[in-house]
């Protein structure tokens, strides 16, 4: 069976996160989404810890469920939760400073109470933020975790990001070696971050041993899913999670992992080079040839993940030899001819996106909310309408351009203005002038993410 997964995000004890996150609202927008597991987030805070003991119950297989339906759920059965949390470690290593960001998933809520108590133990303050800042080194924080939970799974999140990530410009480092030392064997898998997909990550030759994941890394309900890990497993359970991020090579007698759903990169806030307050936005060849230095203040550029993925590749673009699919009516995917045991992958966009463009409405609209509730209640959920789903059915229930506008998506046939410096990139399906971006850079988009 195939396990719709969204394994990163935020409780409302994280900054910058929406006060609504909690757990029984977490369930109906997994609902809504269509999504099977979900991040329970922040377990390493007390409080949330507590809510999660309160409202969820461990089923014994490594997983969790809400105690009670959301009101309104009476046909689809709730998603499980997995127990993750993001850590962030500010450290100094070989004279630079680091700053790492990194999954930890754990199969109790045993475990993770002691690792919290140990953490505590040892200075950290879990007590400041849903996200706890340590000053732990990769090195300790895996010494510590694994000590505790040997079937912990620890995973470099957003891993090109150049401010928190472990392959990022400003923070991070050059491979995982370096960063992890001896617990290097123990990293499974990478995270690719809203900024890169996987076809950048197969050209890093380290990472050929590791599964590459995407997860929403959420802030509020609307965010749940903008990313996501599609397993193909026996039944859901930790021990088959576990088993599925170890099997890179894809065995199919085993757990693995079927495809990934990803933002495009481009609407990532730091696919491209740039500073933001010069509007100065720069591909990797630009880069090259103008440098690293804002012609306009003269201060340092922020160097964006493709740029950075440039930098540390072995393998061009042309020797990952990507190549573009369809399954019936479903959505494009991608895979690589070189590289045969890597899972495909489908870009998509938000459907609620798709729905505020085609009408020209704002996507918090009541009438952009009308469709979207009327679309993922009939037909299963917002992946199912995405990616799947006929389109005649959809626009029976919608208009035609809601179906027009999914048909794009799902063909790739869109306009995309990359984002840079902490701008998210602008997408559009539609080329007329009247029509109005999808993803604006506003503050909302900056600050709710």
């Amino acid at each position: 069976m195939q396990i719709i997964s969204d394994l990163h995000l935020h409780s409302r004890f994280s900054r910058a996160v929406s006060k609504e996150m909690t757990l029984p609202n977490l369930t109906s927008w997994g609902i809504k989404k269509g999504i099977d597991l979900i991040a329970t987030g922040d377990w390493t805070h007390p409080l949330w810890i507590k809510e999660i003991q309160r409202d969820l119950v461990e089923l014994g297989n490594g997983l969790l469920t809400l105690k009670a339906k959301p009101e309104g759920n009476e046909t689809r059965k709730n998603p499980l939760f997995l127990l993750s949390t993001e850590i962030s470690c500010i450290f100094s290593q070989n004279g630079k400073g680091r700053r790492v960001h990194v999954l930890v998933w754990v199969p109790t809520i045993e475990s993770a109470l002691k690792i919290g108590k140990e953490i505590t133990t040892r200075g950290g303050n879990v007590l400041s933020d849903g996200r706890p800042i340590l000053g732990f080194s990769l090195i300790q924080l895996s010494e510590l975790i694994l000590t505790i939970e040997p079937h912990a799974l620890i995973i470099p999140a957003h891993a090109w990001t150049p401010w928190f990530s472990v392959m990022g410009a400003m923070g991070g480092f050059d491979s995982l070696t370096e960063a992890f030392g001896p617990y290097e064997k123990y990293v499974y898998a990478i995270e690719t971050g809203l900024s890169s997909s996987p076809d950048m990550n197969w050209r890093i030759a380290e990472f050929d041993t590791r599964s590459i994941v995407s997860f929403s890394d959420a802030h509020s309900g609307p965010k749940l899913g903008r990313e996501a890990t599609v397993f193909e497993m026996k039944d859901p359970s930790y021990a088959n999670i576990e088993e599925a991020i170890k099997n890179y090579r894809r065995d199919q007698a085993k757990s693995h992992i079927a495809y990934t759903i990803e933002f495009y990169p481009e609407e990532g806030k730091y696919h491209y080079t740039g500073h933001r307050m010069c509007n100065i936005r720069l591909t990797p060849e630009e880069t090259v040839k103008k440098g690293t230095t804002c012609p306009v203040c003269g201060k340092p550029l922020t160097q964006g993940v493709m740029q950075r993925v440039e930098e540390l590749a072995k393998r061009s673009e042309q020797d990952i030899s990507s190549v573009k699919y369809h399954e019936d009516h479903d959505a494009q995917y991608i895979k690589s001819e070189a590289f045969k045991n890597r899972p495909p992958f489908v870009m998509s966009v938000p459907l609620q996106e798709i729905i505020a463009e085609a009408i020209g409405s704002p996507v918090a609209s009541p009438k952009v909310a009308a469709h979207y509730t009327t679309l993922v209640q009939k037909l299963n959920g917002e992946f199912n309408v995405l990616l799947h789903t006929d389109l005649d059915k959809i626009q029976a229930i919608s208009t035609p351009q809601i179906a027009d506008g999914v048909q794009k998506v799902r063909d790739g046939n869109i306009i995309i203005d990359p984002g840079y410096d902490g701008v998210f990139g602008i997408v559009k399906i539609w080329k007329n002038d009247k029509d109005k971006a999808l993803v604006s850079s506003s503050g909302e988009q900056i600050g709710i993410f």
